[in-house]
């Protein structure tokens, strides 16, 4: 039974058709970066390798379904280990971020530069001085529905024509 509920809310998913203007939210949220209000948003203490770094962060907007979201977030000099719980994809609007991923990777991150983390992995940032970025968050798909999200992908491609 379960498996057929979760094909069932599949099929919704890919059958599901845009809302009118009429229907729930607004279709356009906009806003300056700048006039953003940011509020404090402490890094885990036990997550600080170096210094004191202070960070905020302004909500711009969530999707309806809230599996998405983006957001403005700033931080001091310091460095530290960040999770990212999930998938985000970042521009770098001021300052600048050495980032180092569980690999052993490095990237010097400056204003202009985009960058993606996955969801359920860690980085350690370093803050020189100062760093702003916009954060476009978006909440992986649990893995028997990203299957099924995959599949339905590759039949919108063409590449399962014999099934």
């Amino acid at each position: 039974m379960p498996v057929k509920l979760l094909l069932a809310g599949m099929a919704g998913l890919m059958l599901a058709t845009p809302r009118r203007k009429s229907e729930g939210p607004a279709a356009m949220i906009a806003a300056h970066a700048d006039h953003l209000a940011l509020k404090a948003a402490p890094i885990n203490p036990d997550w600080i390798i170096r210094g004191t770094p202070l960070a905020r962060m302004g909500e711009h907007s969530t999707s309806t379904d809230e599996a998405s979201s983006t957001a403005v977030w700033d931080c001091t000099a310091g460095e530290f280990r960040w999770f990212f719980g999930w998938d985000e994809t970042v521009v770098i609007q001021e300052g600048e971020v050495h980032v180092t991923d569980a690999d052993g990777g490095e990237r010097l991150l400056r204003a202009g530069d985009i960058a993606y983390f996955r969801g359920g992995t860690w980085a350690t940032w370093r803050v020189d001085h100062y760093v702003r970025k916009v954060a476009f968050l978006r909440k992986p798909f649990p893995g028997p529905l990203a299957t099924l999200y995959r599949l339905r992908n590759a039949l919108r491609q063409g590449k399962f024509s014999a099934l």
